[in-house]
């Protein structure tokens, strides 16, 4: 598969939801727990922060979604974060293991050191030792277990702190 990684653009609401409504179903590899329309992705992708990062990864023979990342401001009530963002990153089930997140980690560490950031946070699902795997291959540290700090469908889940500096 060839991939092409670009910042998102509206019409990618329904390739997004088409990757995340199945992954909030599953209820295995996400804390989010309430799964997402067209319009509201939409609405999302238009009202992300400027000083965000999103981007999707295309298959370029059939341009379908295969991925997307996005890094949010770590917090908007003070500007002693300006330089942390917070790193989320989705595959579709179909294509994992074929070089999606790499790529999208590769356009996503450039951008976000282009818009100011020095550091990217995430939060991690104990029990989807992937995830975590895929995080650290890219130079992401473990620095701690936030305990019961999610809980989805009645199961408490930690989640594994990991940063990384760019």
């Amino acid at each position: 598969m060839t991939l092409l990684v670009r910042e998102v653009q509206t019409k990618d609401a329904q390739g997004i939801v088409n990757i995340l409504n199945p992954i909030i179903e599953e209820g295995l590899f996400t804390v989010l727990d309430i799964t997402f329309s067209v319009e509201e992705e939409a609405q999302f992708i238009q009202d992300f922060p400027e000083r965000g990062v999103f981007h999707v990864a295309l298959n370029e023979e059939s341009s379908n979604v295969v991925g997307f990342q996005n890094v949010e401001p770590f917090a908007a009530y003070t500007h002693a974060f300006d330089h942390v963002g917070i790193i989320g990153t989705f595959v579709d089930a179909r294509c994992r293991r074929q070089g999606v997140a790499s790529s999208l980690f590769e356009a996503t560490f450039d951008l976000a050191r282009s818009k100011g950031y020095e550091k990217l946070f995430a939060y991690v699902r104990e029990d989807n030792p992937n995830a975590l795997a895929t995080y650290l291959k890219q130079g992401f540290e473990v620095v701690g277990t936030a305990k019961k700090h999610a809980k989805v469908r009645d199961k408490y889940i930690d989640e594994i702190l990991i940063e990384k500096f760019l």
